[in-house]
């Protein structure tokens, strides 16, 4: 089984990312995988993975199949123009 490597600083990035487009990409999904089979996150990161994870929850972060963000705005100004 190949091993998927957090980026340092993802999940931090992740978090505010997620926290203003209100949208997690497919790419932020496999981030968020590296990031929950991360035994080596410290708490900080942490922290943030579970208040996304609540996010996500809650439904204030809308999952969505597109791969980027990018992708998924441009769906949604072609869908609506």
């Amino acid at each position: 089984m190949s091993q998927i490597e957090l980026i340092p600083g993802a999940i931090s990035e992740m978090l505010v990312s997620t926290s203003t487009t209100k949208v997690l990409t497919l790419a932020d999904r496999y981030g968020l995988k590296a990031a929950i089979m991360n035994e080596f996150i410290d708490d900080e990161e942490l922290r943030a993975l579970n208040r996304l994870i609540r996010y996500i929850i809650k439904g204030r972060i809308q999952v969505v199949d597109q791969i980027s963000q990018d992708e998924y705005f441009g769906c949604q100004v072609l869908n609506n123009g």
